[in-house]
C-alpha cells in the first residue's frame, strides 16, 4: 500500500469519525437547540407525546419548550388542566426561521418566541437556540426594533413602576417601593437590560403565562430557558425585536408557510401577504414550484401556528400565474 493511499484512507476515517461524533453530540442537544439549516429555513419538527397521571397540557408545554398558546392551539380537543392520563398530545416543535438576519436575539412577537443565534467556534456546528416567551398585554406592547442588551443582574430586585403602583393604590393594596430577591419577585432570578428604558428579558415567578401576552411590555422565559442563556448572552448582543404573523420559506424543494394571529391592532393585509409570497421566490436557476394557493388561503383564514407545507393542488384547472392573480385579487377585495 503507497503512503498516499494511507494518508487518504486516514483522512477518510478522520472524516468520518469527525461526522460521527458532530452527529452524536446534535443527538445530544437541549429540546430547542437546532443546526442552522445550510439551505432552508425550517428546524425542528412536530411528534406527539403521552399524558401521565395529573399531567396538564401546561407541564407538558413547559417539559418540551412550547408555550401556552403553541400548545393550546395544536391540541384544541385536549383540556388544558385535565387532559386525562394517556392522552397523547402535539407538540409543535417545528418553526420557520424570521425572515431577518440570523444574528444575536430575534424576537418575534406574533408567534411568542426568541431565536438566539450564538457565536461558534471554528470548526463547530452553526445552531440556534429557541425559547418560548410572555409579552406585552393589550395596551402594554413590546416596542419593536433593533436594540442591544446593556446589563446582566443575577438575583434582581424589582422596583414596580408608577402605574402599578397606582393601580395597587386605586384598589386600596399599595405596592411596595421595591421587591427584593425571592419567591414573590415577578422578574425571577435572571434579568438582562435592553438598551430600551424600562425593558428586560427576565425569569418569572408565574410560569403559566409563557406563550401569552400576559406581562406589562417585559419579555418573560420560562426559569430554566433563562438561566441556560444568562452567562452566554454578552452586553451589547445584539436584539432584534419583529413582529412577523406571517413567515414563509423552504426545507429542501418544499415551500412551507406558518401563519400565527395577529396582534390586535394589526390586520394581514395585501403587504403582509406580498412580503409572504416574495420569501417564496426562487433564483431563476432553480426549479419552480407551483404554489397551492388554496391552502395558503385557508391557512390566513384560519392562523394556527403550524408549519403547513403548500404541496401543489392536485391537477390545477388554471396556470399558476392565473391562479395567483385571481387569489390576489379575492383577497383585494
Amino acid at each position: 500500500m503507497t503512503g498516499a493511499r494511507i494518508l487518504l484512507m486516514a483522512g477518510a476515517l478522520l472524516f468520518t469519525a469527525g461526522a460521527v461524533a458532530d452527529e452524536e453530540a446534535r443527538a445530544e442537544w437541549p429540546k430547542g437547540h437546532f443546526p442552522l439549516p445550510e439551505a432552508g429555513d425550517v428546524i425542528g419538527e412536530v411528534y406527539t407525546v403521552e399524558t401521565k397521571e395529573d399531567e396538564t397540557l401546561l407541564d407538558i408545554a413547559r417539559e418540551h419548550n412550547v408555550g401556552y398558546e403553541e400548545i393550546r392551539l395544536a391540541n384544541p380537543d385536549v383540556s388544558v388542566w385535565v387532559p386525562g392520563e394517556g392522552t397523547e398530545v402535539v407538540i409543535p416543535g417545528r418553526h420557520i426561521l424570521p425572515p431577518v438576519e440570523r444574528e444575536g436575539i430575534v424576537i418575534n412577537i406574533a408567534e411568542l418566541r426568541l431565536y438566539y443565534y450564538p457565536p461558534v467556534a471554528e470548526g463547530e456546528t452553526p445552531r440556534v437556540e429557541t425559547y418560548p416567551i410572555g409579552i406585552g398585554r393589550e395596551g402594554y406592547n413590546t416596542p419593536l426594533g433593533k436594540t442591544k442588551t446593556t446589563m446582566r443582574l443575577k438575583d434582581p430586585a424589582w422596583y414596580p413602576p408608577r402605574s402599578i403602583r397606582e393601580e395597587a393604590a386605586e384598589r386600596g393594596d399599595p405596592a411596595p417601593a421595591v421587591v427584593p430577591p425571592g419567591p414573590d419577585n415577578p422578574l425571577g432570578r435572571h434579568a438582562i437590560l435592553l438598551d430600551i428604558p424600562g425593558y428586560l428579558i427576565h425569569g418569572t415567578n408565574e410560569p403559566d403565562g409563557i406563550g401569552m401576552r400576559a406581562s406589562r411590555g417585559c419579555i418573560r422565559m420560562f426559569p430554566e430557558d433563562i438561566e441556560s442563556v444568562f452567562d452566554r448572552i454578552p452586553v451589547g448582543l445584539q436584539v432584534n425585536i419583529v413582529n412577523q404573523p406571517i413567515k414563509a420559506g423552504w426545507d429542501g424543494d418544499m415551500p412551507y408557510v406558518q401563519v400565527h394571529e395577529a396582534l390586535e391592532d394589526q390586520e394581514y393585509g395585501m403587504a403582509a401577504l406580498m412580503e409572504t409570497l416574495s420569501l417564496l421566490e426562487r433564483n431563476s436557476d432553480e426549479t419552480a414550484v407551483p404554489l397551492n394557493y388554496e391552502a395558503l388561503r385557508r391557512l390566513l383564514e384560519n392562523p394556527t401556528g403550524q408549519v403547513v407545507a403548500l404541496e401543489p393542488a392536485p391537477e390545477p384547472e388554471e396556470e399558476p400565474d392565473e391562479e395567483r392573480s385571481r387569489f390576489m385579487e379575492e383577497l383585494a377585495v
